[in-house]
């Protein structure tokens, strides 16, 4: 399969809709799996008209993990943070997971089937999870004597209490869709996940791109932060919304009852407004 066809991708509205593509092997995380992934993310990031994205599986579930062939790839294997995937920040490996979080705009995350492993740590990086009552989730790396290394202590900390956190990633044990929104893994449950995040990620889309993409930011940089720190973030980002010509159609459209018609948001990544502080 080329890269294009293990992840799909179809915009519609202002909306990204994003499958994982390797159904016969439940979207298990090979090397090209992994490249495909992350230049989808970059491809996607850059893109100013896209408002919000939808990240699911195809076939029978979201993801089963990691691709137990890449342990045979003597290359990988033999040296796997070598040249190209190793020695930055995220890595090759993280950046699967990382660059959902990272994205300027909304991720929506639809479960079903299974998510363990990597493929758990790929949802966790996203801003919501909606799954499938019955999914199986599992921070399943100790089975294979590993950590947890897709960027799953940047993303699971915002999720879970930290002696969750440790009790999932010590044991690997499997948690299904009740259990794991009780735990703050998921978001929400439905019976159809991946309608029920088209249809969150259309309304978001119908509202001023960069007053959500800000908020996105201010709680991204500022959760874990200092207050006074977040405050003034806070102060400089509405500064940068209020009169603008997006917040000023807000108004109008609402008034008039009526979609608003938003011009793209201002910037390809949360790095672009970091330097802007500076």
């Amino acid at each position: 399969m080329s890269e294009s066809d293990l992840v799909s991708v179809t915009i519609e509205n202002h909306v990204a809709d994003v499958r994982l593509n390797r159904a016969d092997k439940m979207n298990a995380l090979s090397i090209p799996m992994f490249e495909a992934i992350n230049e989808t993310g970059k491809r996607l990031a850059k893109d100013k008209t896209i408002r919000a994205v939808v990240l699911s599986g195809e076939g029978r579930a979201f993801c089963a993990g990691l691709d137990l062939a890449n342990f045979s790839d003597p290359d990988v294997f033999a040296d796997p943070f070598g040249p190209g995937r190793g020695g930055f920040s995220p890595n090759f490996y993280q950046l699967p997971g990382y660059v959902w979080k990272a994205m300027p705009v909304p991720v929506i995350c639809a479960l079903h089937g299974v998510a363990y492993g990597g493929g758990l740590q790929i949802a966790l990086g996203a801003d919501i999870r909606i799954a499938h009552p019955e999914t199986k989730l599992s921070v399943m790396e100790i089975k294979w004597g590993l950590i947890p290394d897709m960027s799953a202590s940047q993303t699971l900390r915002d999720l879970v209490r930290l002696d969750v956190a440790k009790e999932l990633t010590y044991t690997g044990r499997v948690v299904q869709g009740e259990e794991a929104q009780q735990l703050g893994l998921v978001t929400s449950l439905s019976e159809t996940p991946r309608d029920a995040a088209l249809e969150m990620a259309a309304s978001i889309a119908r509202r001023n791109p960069n007053a959500v993409s800000y908020a996105k930011y201010l709680y991204d940089s500022s959760w874990h932060g200092d207050d006074l720190d977040g405050l003034r973030t806070e102060e400089r980002l509405q500064a940068k919304v209020l009169k603008s010509p997006n917040q000023i159609e807000a108004v109008m459209s609402e008034m008039e009852g009526r979609e608003g018609n938003y011009q793209p948001r201002e910037f390809t990544s949360f790095d672009e407004l970091v330097r802007e502080q500076d």
